[in-house]
C-alpha cells in the first residue's frame, strides 16, 4: 500500500482509536468508523471462592473494571493487547496466552490455582468457560457488555467507490461488514482479517484475493499485512 492511503478501521472504541494511531504511525490515513459500539452491562460481580479471572477482550477488561474494585486476583490473558489493558487498569498479575481461546483456554488449565470467573461479552465469539469445564477447570462466566450494530457513515460509504482497506477484529464485524457490501457492492476494497474465521463471512463478497488473515491472531500481525 502507498503511504496515505486510507484504512477504515471497523473495530469498536476504545479500541479502534488505540489501532488508529498505529496506523498513522505506519504514514496511513485512518477512518475511525466503527461497525460494533460497546456498552457496560450492570452486572453483578460475585468473586466469592473465586481464584483467578480471565479475559477473551480488552473490552471485557474495561468492563470489569467499571464493575469492581478487585485488581489482586491473577489474570489470564487471550492475548497482549488484552494483557496491556488489564495491566493498565491496574491488576498486579497478568499473564498472556498470546494466541486464540483454546490458547487461553491451555495456560488457564496450567496454571489456575482455583475456580475461575470469565468477564466477557454477552454473545461471547467462543465459550472458554465450556472448554474450561471439559478441562477439569472450575469457572463460571458473567457477562459484562455487550456489543451493538453500527451502520457506517454516508462519507465511509462514498469512499467505498475508490481503493479502500478495512481493517476487521472478530467474526461479528466481519458479519455486519458483510451486510454493507451485500448492499454496496465494491471491487476496491481489501479486507485485512484478525484471523482466518473472521474472514470468512467476507469471501464471496469481495474480489478474490482481497481477503487476507494474519498469521497469528494479534494486532501487531494483522498491521503488518499493511505492508506486505
Amino acid at each position: 500500500m502507498e503511504t496515505g492511503a486510507p484504512v477504515w478501521i471497523t473495530r469498536a472504541r476504545p479500541g479502534a482509536l488505540a489501532t488508529a494511531e498505529r496506523v498513522r504511525a505506519l504514514g496511513f490515513e485512518a477512518i475511525v468508523d466503527p461497525l460494533l459500539v460497546v456498552e457496560t452491562l450492570d452486572a453483578q460481580i460475585d468473586l466469592s471462592h473465586i481464584a483467578a479471572l480471565a479475559f477473551t477482550s480488552a473490552n471485557g477488561v474495561e468492563a470489569f473494571a467499571r464493575l469492581s474494585d478487585e485488581r489482586g486476583l491473577p489474570v489470564f490473558a487471550v492475548g497482549r493487547a488484552t494483557a496491556r489493558a488489564a495491566e493498565g487498569q491496574g491488576f498486579v498479575s497478568v499473564s498472556s496466552a498470546d494466541g486464540d481461546v483454546e490458547d487461553l483456554c491451555d495456560l488457564v488449565a496450567a496454571g489456575a490455582a482455583g475456580p475461575v470467573l470469565w468477564a466477557g461479552a454477552k454473545e461471547p465469539a467462543g465459550d472458554l468457560v465450556g472448554m474450561l469445564r471439559g478441562c477439569g477447570v472450575m469457572a463460571k462466566g458473567v457477562a459484562v457488555y455487550e456489543t451493538l450494530e453500527r451502520a457506517p457513515s454516508d462519507e465511509t460509504l462514498a469512499r467505498l467507490d475508490a481503493p479502500l482497506t478495512a481493517l476487521v477484529h472478530s467474526p461479528r464485524g466481519a458479519r455486519i461488514l458483510a451486510k454493507v457490501l451485500s448492499e454496496k457492492p465494491t471491487p476496491h476494497l481489501r479486507a485485512l482479517c484478525l484471523s482466518e474465521a473472521v474472514a470468512q463471512p467476507l469471501r464471496d463478497l469481495v474480489e478474490p484475493g482481497s481477503v487476507t488473515f494474519a498469521p497469528r491472531p494479534d494486532e501487531t500481525a494483522l498491521l503488518d499485512l499493511l505492508t506486505a
